[in-house]
């Protein structure tokens, strides 16, 4: 929408493909590539597609995978949630920085989370892999702060997609509809594009350090207004 060439890259190639043809069909220029963002030589092989040209990386591939406390936490679960999180984003951004320099007016946006700046009980290997990736993002911002490149990071809090919590509980359908039960308005998929379509079209000189985007009724991680 905001006039950029799009090529959409996840595991599941029908998903994304489908997408580039509705971005198609309403008139824009996508496609799609699909790509596991925690295969280090497939990243480096989706560069070279790439041809040495992007203008924008935005780094939004993660999920969290069960809600359990530090004394029983399932190394597998924090295992999985950092390679996603913090190395998928490290991949991705390493593999096209180059040419992010090359374009003199590059951006690179960290999709992070508010998990990324406050615990909660249940979520810890969630809130440690998104705060690794908080602090890549930063760390990332001072190293090349000589290059005309953006490092900006979108953190958003409750946000009601297809699959976030059904895929954090497996599957449960009613569990996962619990976590959003009486909040009249969640964020949606759409508000948080359009916030970062906002944060990338900013005037050059312009960083957007750090966005935290919640819903209303979201005071902070644990404090959130329920009706009914």
């Amino acid at each position: 929408g905001e006039g950029y060439r799009v090529v959409l890259t996840a595991r599941r190639a029908d998903r994304i493909e489908a997408l580039a043809a509705e971005l198609r069909e309403a008139g824009g220029e996508a496609e799609a590539y699909p790509l596991d963002v925690t295969d280090g030589a497939a990243v480096d092989a989706f560069a070279e597609h790439l041809g040495g040209e992007c203008r924008v990386l935005v780094n939004n591939a993660g999920g969290a995978l069960g809600l359990d406390p530090v004394a029983s936490g399932d190394p597998a679960d924090w295992r999985a949630m950092y390679e996603v999180n913090v190395l998928g984003t490290l991949h991705l951004t390493r593999a096209l920085l180059p040419a992010l320099i090359a374009s003199g007016d590059g951006t690179v946006v960290v999709v992070t989370s508010t998990a990324g700046h406050a615990p909660y009980e249940g979520g810890a290997g969630y809130v440690a892999a998104k705060h690794a990736q908080h602090v890549l993002a930063r760390t990332l911002r001072l190293e090349i702060v000589a290059e005309p490149v953006r490092v900006i990071e979108i953190a958003p809090g409750m946000v009601r997609t297809e699959e976030f919590s059904l895929t954090r509980f497996r599957g449960d359908a009613e569990r996962a509809e619990k976590v959003y039960r009486g909040v009249a308005n969640p964020l949606t998929a759409e508000d948080v594009a359009d916030t970062i379509g906002w944060a990338v079209t900013r005037p050059p000189h312009v960083n957007v350090d750090l966005l935290v985007v919640r819903p209303r009724a979201q005071a902070s991680n644990e404090k959130v207004h329920r009706e009914g």
